[in-house]
């Protein structure tokens, strides 16, 4: 109950935020800057994204088939975006539905519950350890830039320095230390002991350490090849994020773009569902920082949120199969 009390509180202040900064901006440019777009553009962007998302789909496709795991692509497709609604509608459009992809491949798959919670657990280190890399990279660079020099960069270099190292040393524990934290995960659940399902942790955690040692040990060409996916899916993301400031007519140079790449990025990151809210004030901060035309900030918080509700239709039209129960003939076959 409390915590359906906090997600509506939520939600309620991401929808009053984002509101109040739509009535502060020019919104009868907004249909004008969709009937301007030219059929190539619109064609454009649509691939662009569909390729990104194929992109992310595909590491994914690579780490579960280094584990031997018998699911396909498009299986993991529909996975991957059914979890996204759920990550979408919850605080923090960073995590949310990997719980769920864990049910479902462990449901529907017949994936063992240690290697389905590897399989979603991976696919989101790289996600997260990219994203805050390339971030971190974008804020080192704006540390010199003098036209944004009134944003404390220093302090968020600091805290993005923080959380990619924090990442890497825990991949590091995870893979030469995991008895140190099999041993902190035990004190952590001790008052807790007494419960049957936490009394089978140390045999899943020893399965799924199992499959990690076993998966660097005689996979590494293949977790090199969907680190390389990420960074070509960021290369597009970047590039897309380029194509918009273009379309809807910003007059940027790289240090604004740069700027306005991460204001975005960082607000996606903030616990607002989906990022509403959060997106829609910093880039209305962000224009009148760089004093560029407010007109352009609208449409292109249009085109984001236009984006955003594709994809998450996608998501949307693949929940209801993905919770049906699967027929005894399919999962025989499985």
């Amino acid at each position: 109950m409390r915590a359906r009390i906090i997600v509506t509180l939520t939600w309620l202040a991401a929808l009053g935020l984002a509101l109040w900064i739509l009535t502060r901006l020019p919104l009868a440019t907004v249909l004008q800057t969709l009937g301007d777009l030219r059929p190539w553009q619109w064609a454009a962007w649509i691939g662009l994204n569909l390729f990104i998302i194929a992109l992310l789909t595909a590491r994914w496709r690579v780490l579960t088939a280094a584990m031997a795991l018998p699911v396909g692509f498009l299986q993991l497709l529909r996975i991957r975006q059914a979890g996204m609604v759920i990550s979408f509608v919850t605080p923090g459009p960073q995590f949310g539905g990997e719980p769920l992809q864990v049910y479902w491949l462990w449901q529907r798959h017949a994936t063992p519950g240690p290697a389905a919670f590897l399989a979603v657990g991976l696919d989101r280190f790289y996600e997260l350890w990219v994203n805050f890399t390339v971030l971190l990279l974008a804020v080192l660079s704006l540390l010199t830039a003098a036209s944004v020099a009134f944003v404390d960069w220093r302090t968020l270099a600091v805290v993005l320095l923080g959380l990619v190292l924090t990442m890497a040393v825990s991949g590091w524990l995870l893979l030469r230390q995991p008895l140190r934290l099999r041993e902190w995960i035990r004190r952590l659940t001790r008052p807790w002991r007494h419960q049957a399902r936490l009394g089978r942790l140390k045999s899943h955690w020893s399965e799924l350490n199992a499959a990690l040692q076993r998966l660097f040990a005689a996979q590494r060409p293949a977790l090199a090849g969907a680190l390389g996916l990420s960074l070509l899916a960021w290369v597009l993301l970047i590039g897309e994020f380029w194509f918009l400031l273009g379309v809807v007519g910003v007059p940027f140079d790289l240090t604004a773009y740069i700027f306005l790449f991460t204001v975005v990025r960082l607000a996606v990151l903030l616990p607002l569902p989906g990022g509403i809210g959060s997106v829609e004030a910093g880039l209305f901060w962000a224009f009148q920082a760089l004093a560029l035309p407010l007109s352009a900030a609208a449409g292109l918080i249009l085109l984001v949120r236009l984006r955003d509700a594709v994809i998450l239709l996608t998501g949307a039209v693949a929940l209801p199969g993905l919770h049906a129960p699967v027929a005894p003939a399919d999962s025989s076959k499985q």
